[in-house]
């Protein structure tokens, strides 16, 4: 029994928890982690324990009383590390481990105790191993080369992104510093891709995936409210209301302005008719001790209900208790992230769990019902990790120089190419970053010796250099002294305008443009600050299971009627079209001079045929809810569109430099894109922002019916 296998003061703890059994991942994880030497990915739902499934065989394997830190716990936010430090340090009660937290806000005099006496436990983010490795070097080593275990949270928010290849780059330069070998455990709830996952290690072939695949019952009711403005309608919140009031729920819109709207919209019906007062807004523009009150509220307030309008802050393993019902308003743009809002509610033992999805228009209602059929189907999107992200090790490059104090250029090249998240680089690509590093000033070469240059030194030593992703500069929004949150500039930002921020109405007093401040005072009436953000992308099964329900019959009994009817007039629409076979056939709707191409295909393939539409300076307008593209020209020239679109791919790679050359925004999303040779550029714009590949199969395959 798994329980024997654990150490006495572990038995102890979970002999006071009074637990009545072990949850299947956690006995999965003490029999597999205490018997074996290997990597794991443990793949359980929210709130099955997987916490406690890393730690309790890891504390039972682990001599604490050796020199240096032990475990290194890593995790995607601040946020989580404060709220997981308590159930650490709980689990760690009977065997005197010291655990820190070590990240921006954490408390100085406990990191100055812990760099003197290397020890235990440390939760930590990225950002602040990178800041370490930058700043202050021998402290990676006196406290990191001895580490037995590393413990990643919410792996999946890694996987395939920048910040997941700068942890893989972490993770390759802490293994250099370790004496010994440690063993990587991540934990996740939505994992679409395991090889992936496996990958993320740096030893596959040494990483074992332990999974739970015990679903919970879902009772899930669509409801549709049309919407011809920005702002939701009042029917909708009224009925929002209504479903919500008598209980503890969390509703994710799709933006912060919207998660605004609607925490103001319920607290002021909330007000009228003399309901809870308990009515907030939680994302990441609100000030970080506001967050944590609501969190606090949410998790403590046992009898009390209450209403939390978020965003992906709230998306993440942060514990706020139990949560009776969640609201998704409009369509999400990813099933994983649909499985993480799902995972909130229904947390206790036979509780089962309550989703209310609210659509406006007629595609979010199409793309919100496919995504909640692929979710039943069990089906995630997989990860795309980039092979070769140039910009990222063009980061690297400037930390590692600057951790080193400066190197041979022989050094800082073999330290790159050993690094396992630039596997797929080679030398002479280095040598041209380096070169390029070098005449922009970011790096310099003396004699034989690399070392950072003068504009180098301005990069290096700014605090914005230890993230790999983009904040958007914002003006922070203060009343009385108090700060409530921080906003993005807009030209809505005034004085005498009103704005929502924090589920409460300012009016802006005074703007300070050179402190970046706004006064705000409370007032009555406001409007939505506009929020900066993109709009995530759509995969490609998302797309082509909504062409499915247009062509097919089945009922579906989630929808309310208005939703029944709405998916009847889409399927009449598109009646004209016999379609057989999604995976090869789209349609084709001929209007006067101009055709609509439905594409149903991903947001990466849309884009690719929006830019190679742009390189032949066709007429058309793209509209990417509903995955269409409207081209002024007769349906019989398409083949020939599609040729010379075909063509254009071949020499896809100077089309690229060319629009660069003349669009340096288009690598808006590469953080430390900006300064690489222009032929980097391009591959990073193609590999990450574009997918030609996909779109020139979709070319090749794709057989149009018309009406």
């Amino acid at each position: 029994m798994a329980f024997e296998l654990l150490s006495e003061p572990i038995r102890r703890y979970v002999r006071d928890k009074r637990w009545e059994s072990l949850r299947p991942i956690q006995g999965a994880a003490i029999q597999h982690i205490l018997s074996t030497d290997a990597n794991f990915i443990l793949a359980s739902r929210t709130a099955s324990g997987k916490t406690e499934a890393a730690f309790l065989p890891i504390l039972s394997k682990v001599n604490f009383k050796e020199p240096g830190v032990q475990v290194l716990y890593i995790s995607p936010l601040i946020a989580l590390i404060n709220d997981q430090f308590y159930r650490i340090e709980e689990l760690c009660r009977n065997l005197d481990v010291k655990v820190t937290k070590w990240h921006g806000e954490a408390n100085r005099t406990d990191k100055k105790k812990l760099v003197q006496t290397p020890e235990g436990i440390v939760l930590i983010t990225p950002e602040s191993i990178e800041a370490m490795f930058v700043n202050a070097p021998y402290s990676i080593k006196a406290l990191f080369s001895n580490l037995k275990y590393i413990v990643i949270d919410e792996i999946h928010s890694f996987l395939g992104t920048d910040r997941g290849i700068h942890l893989k780059s972490i993770l390759s330069r802490l293994s250099k510093v370790n004496k010994t070998k440690f063993y990587i455990v991540g934990l996740s709830a939505t994992i679409g891709d395991y090889a992936e996952a496996k990958r993320f290690t740096g030893d596959e072939n040494n990483t074992k995936v332990l999974r739970d695949n015990t679903s919970k019952e879902m009772l899930t009711t669509f409801r549709h409210y049309p919407s011809s403005t920005s702002e939701l309608p009042l029917e909708l919140i009224k009925d929002l209301y209504k479903q919500t009031c008598n209980h503890k729920v969390l509703i994710f819109p799709n933006s912060r302005g919207k998660a605004e709207e609607i925490a103001v919209k319920l607290k002021r019906i909330a007000e009228k008719v003399n309901g809870h007062p308990h009515y907030f807004s939680h994302h990441s523009s609100v000030d970080k001790e506001v967050r944590e009150y609501v969190e606090h509220f949410a998790k403590h307030n046992q009898r009390q209900n209450f209403c939390i309008a978020c965003t992906s802050t709230l998306e993440l393993g942060i514990d706020i208790g139990s949560v009776d019902k969640v609201v998704q308003v409009d369509a999400t743009n990813s099933i994983a992230s649909l499985i993480q809002r799902v995972g909130r509610s229904g947390r206790r033992e036979g509780e089962q769990s309550q989703l209310l999805l609210y659509t406006t228009d007629k595609w979010g209602l199409l793309q919100s019902l496919a995504c909640w059929l692929l979710y039943q189907e069990g089906y995630i999107e997989p990860i795309r990790t980039a092979d070769k992200p140039f910009d990222l090790v063009l980061h690297q490059m400037l930390s590692t120089v600057k951790e080193l104090s400066g190197c041979t250029k022989e050094d800082l090249i073999r330290r790159l190419l050993d690094n396992y998240a630039f596997t797929a680089i080679l030398e002479a690509d280095l040598q041209e970053i380096l070169q390029e590093l070098v005449q922009h000033d970011w790096l310099e070469v003396l004699h034989r010796e690399v070392i950072i240059g003068v504009e180098g030194e301005r990069i290096v030593d700014s605090r914005d250099f230890y993230s790999v992703f983009k904040t958007e500069p914002s003006f922070k929004v203060i009343n009385a002294g108090k700060t409530i949150g921080e906003i993005p500039f807009s030209q809505q930002i005034r004085e005498d305008e009103n704005i929502l921020l924090a589920a409460k109405i300012w009016k802006i007093n005074y703007v300070d443009f050179k402190s970046k401040k706004i006064e705000v005072a409370p007032t009555a009436d406001g409007k939505k600050p506009l929020f900066f953000g993109n709009a995530g992308t759509v995969d490609v099964k998302v797309r082509e299971k909504m062409l499915q329900i247009l062509i097919s019959e089945i009922t579906y009994p989630e929808l309310d009627e208005p939703g029944q009817d709405l998916i009847a007039e889409l399927r009449r629409d598109f009646s004209v079209f016999s379609i057989k076979d999604i995976s090869i056939e789209r349609p084709v709707l001929k209007e006067d001079n101009q055709v609509i191409l439905f594409t149903f295909s991903s947001t990466k393939v849309n884009r690719s045929l929006v830019f190679l539409l742009n390189c032949l300076d066709l007429k058309y307008e793209h509209n990417e809810q509903n995955s269409s593209l409207t081209l002024y020209m007769k349906t019989s020239l398409l083949p020939d569109l599609f040729e010379q679109m075909l063509l254009f791919i071949i020499d896809i790679n100077y089309h690229l430099e060319q629009a660069i050359d003349q669009n340096e925004s288009l690598l808006d999303f590469s953080k430390w894109g900006t300064i690489l040779p222009i032929k980097l550029k391009s591959a990073i714009l193609k590999e990450r922002y574009y997918d030609f590949e996909a779109t020139e199969q979709w070319l090749r395959s794709m057989k149009l019916l018309s009406n």
